[in-house]
């Protein structure tokens, strides 16, 4: 199980940043181009360790692995153990969700788009990040190793089936930057 490799290998998945810092840092930079505010009420769903949600401002993140949620408690992030597909969450309680390089370890992703559409408000925003199927960051991973041991195991998807995922589970696209194999798509609930 995939979730298991996240438990035993967690301090691998986070050092990674640390020892990438640069490309890190670059990822950061884009989604923040496109980030609306975050407020109270914004999320980031698979916060994993809270490399992304620390930086970018974002206080409150669902994850499903245990060790993982320690690491990201520690940044200070309000965690809640769940899942993308089943978001332990009510009704429109969000106004905006950060989702980056979590649909590549989804069963079934159109679920977790349409969950997070279920719990933003109107208008909500949604940001997702990924990285492209047979794009340059893909190849070089399977590549070098590094996050091979997580990507291994992961389902890439090309920018055009994000983009129908999305508009399939009631989102609007407003912005698309595809560069060097890393995606961030920003999307608006309609």
């Amino acid at each position: 199980m995939l979730q298991d490799v996240f438990e035993e290998y967690a301090g691998d998945y986070d050092r990674w940043f640390d020892e990438h810092n640069d490309e890190y840092q670059k990822e950061l930079s884009r989604i923040r181009q496109v980030l609306p505010s975050p407020d109270s009420r914004s999320i980031e769903i698979g916060v994993g360790s809270g490399r992304f949600a620390v930086p970018l401002g974002i206080r409150i993140g669902i994850e499903p692995s245990r060790a993982l949620c320690r690491m990201a408690q520690a940044r200070g992030i309000e965690v809640i153990r769940g899942r993308a597909e089943a978001l332990p969450l009510g009704d429109g309680c969000c106004s905006l969700a950060l989702f980056v390089t979590v649909i590549c370890f989804l069963d079934n992703p159109e679920a977790a788009f349409r969950e997070i559409h279920r719990t933003l408000s109107s208008p909500g925003y949604l940001i997702t990040a990924f990285i492209v199927r047979e794009g340059k960051i893909h190849r070089k991973y399977l590549r070098e190793g590094g996050k091979g041991r997580f990507l291994s195991r992961a389902r890439f998807y090309s920018q055009e089936e994000v983009s129908s995922f999305l508009k399939e589970t009631g989102f609007e696209v407003r912005d698309i930057d595809t560069r060097s194999g890393f995606c961030v798509i920003a999307a608006q609930k309609v």
